[in-house]
């Protein structure tokens, strides 16, 4: 049994605390479905939770991770084979405890209702809109961010007053097994929970009947998780991946766009749903773009192999599709240019790392044309005008982002224009993260939906509308024989305004 750290008695609520309620099992010792049941009855059985609970839950999970930083961290390095300490505090860990503090400090006024009508007519018919919470959350994540990318999405449905099932990545082991830990020492199983290879796997989570299901990861998987979904009507959001292009205008800085261009694609060792996959460089900038990349990498990384700051493929069957990649290309006539150092023979598979490289002349027959490469290679187009790069990105399938370095011209603005991206980012490298009310998501195959901020709380929240009538008369019996003459009446002087509305357009 498990009574968790709580919160004090909720005082609007006059709720029980956590610490005060009846002890509830273990969510390692719970099916799935009776997990399920167990936070649903809860839900229906405490109700909408005030804002002193939300924030209490949203604070204990920010303790959750700010308590236990190194631990955490080491199961991310251990997961990884090779993972900086200061990459996994500043993805995984300070920024969700972050985003956290912005969630605690904005619900309140995201929970107000909304009322609508001017003064005059609220007198007659009165209408309002009460965010209220959908009941229970399921939450799948991905392995290359494994907490940052549930943490926040699970902080944005307790933010909106649900109770949150998580499922961490099965690739991920060590940090799932200490996330399901610790969870359990936070939090009572009937308020968050996390699951782990015991409860089943991802298929078995998914197929759950959830309130609402948010999904990380592949558009291949996310496919089968929104059928799986669909079978039992559950709302999803998906938040999957793409090629992200990268177009340099010729106002561009090259060798400033290159280098930056250059350490964007090797965040997390590339594995980063918003790295920069490939770039259009003018074609009398190219050879210089190409060189600038390379000088850069060499200078962030003069050893690979045993440098504990370059971080590993997560697995083999990963490391052996990018090489893969490179290898399809490079034998049907492209050119690659890597960073090896000199004395180190890479790729390779003990440590799972990759040298840094560019490919060129690249064609459409080529596997790394179609591919997410999700590695540390980055393809690079030239072209003469616009037209080029904004007819590859619009054939292609719509990416989770698009970067842009050069000045906000007018081609930058033909460029939006003609694609579609889930968010623009300009000059540097996922900039919309530092914005924490800006919406997050893909369109079309790179995701459904968006979270952060107050986009989360409203992905999270049905919005209910109420609606009072003090008119003199019933609807429904204007809507019902006799149809007498006020209802006719009543329909003309309709018709007559509609008909003065469309001649004064």
């Amino acid at each position: 049994m498990n009574t968790a750290r709580g919160p004090q008695a909720d005082a609007q609520s006059g709720h029980a605390s956590v610490a005060d309620a009846a002890p509830v099992p273990d969510a390692q010792q719970l099916s799935l479905g009776a997990l399920l049941d167990l936070q649903r009855n809860a839900f229906v059985r405490d109700g909408i939770p005030s804002a002193a609970t939300r924030r209490d839950r949203i604070g204990r999970l920010q303790a959750l991770i700010v308590d236990n930083l190194d631990e955490l961290a080491e199961a991310l390095r251990a997961d990884f084979g090779s993972r900086p300490y200061d990459l996994s505090m500043a993805t995984d860990l300070v920024s969700s405890a972050k985003s956290l503090t912005h969630d605690r400090a904005h619900l309140e006024k995201w929970m107000r209702p909304r009322r609508f009508g001017n003064p005059l007519a609220r007198l007659a018919l009165r209408g309002e809109v009460r965010p209220v919470p959908k009941g229970v959350v399921g939450i799948l994540g991905p392995w290359n961010f494994p907490l940052n990318l549930v943490i926040l999405p699970a902080g944005a449905a307790l933010a909106a007053g649900n109770r949150v099932m998580i499922r961490p990545s099965e690739v991920t082991e060590r940090t799932t097994a200490v996330l399901a830990r610790l969870a359990g020492e936070y939090f009572r199983a009937d308020e968050l929970a996390v699951v782990t290879d015991v409860h089943g796997d991802g298929a078995d989570f998914a197929s759950l009947r959830f309130d609402h299901l948010f999904f990380t990861g592949s558009p291949q998987i996310g496919s089968l998780v929104a059928q799986a979904a669909g079978r039992n009507l559950v709302p999803t959001t998906l938040e999957l991946g793409g090629k992200n292009p990268v177009v340099i205008d010729h106002s561009a800085d090259v060798e400033k766009a290159a280098r930056r261009v250059a350490a964007s694609r090797m965040v997390n060792g590339g594995q980063v749903c918003l790295c920069p996959d490939y770039a259009f460089v003018p074609k009398a900038h190219v050879e210089r773009f190409t060189a600038y990349v390379l000088d850069e990498w060499r200078n962030r990384y003069p050893g690979i192999v045993d440098n504990e700051d370059y971080t590993s493929i997560i697995n083999d069957r990963n490391f052996d599709r990018v090489v893969g990649l490179v290898e399809d290309a490079v034998a049907k006539g492209a050119s690659a240019s890597s960073t090896a150092p000199t004395g180190e023979a890479l790729p390779d598979r003990r440590s799972r790392k990759i040298a840094p490289t560019v490919l060129t002349g690249v064609t459409p027959a080529m596997r790394v044309a179609e591919e997410e490469v999700f590695g540390p290679v980055l393809t690079v187009y030239p072209y003469d005008d616009l037209s080029e790069p904004i007819e590859h990105i619009a054939a292609g399938e719509h990416p989770l982002t698009l970067y842009w370095y050069g000045d906000r011209n007018h081609a930058f603005e033909q460029l939006l224009a003609n694609t579609r991206s889930g968010s623009v980012n300009v000059n540097d490298f996922a900039v919309n993260l530092m914005h924490a009310d800006l919406p997050f998501g893909g369109v079309g195959q790179s995701g459904a939906g968006y979270y952060h901020g107050a986009y989360g709380f409203e992905t999270f929240t049905h919005q209910r509308a109420i609606a009072v009538s003090r008119l003199p008369v019933s609807l429904a019996g204007l809507l019902n024989a006799p149809y007498t003459r006020r209802t006719k009446r009543l329909n003309s002087v309709q018709i007559k305004a509609l008909r003065r509305s469309i001649q004064e357009r």
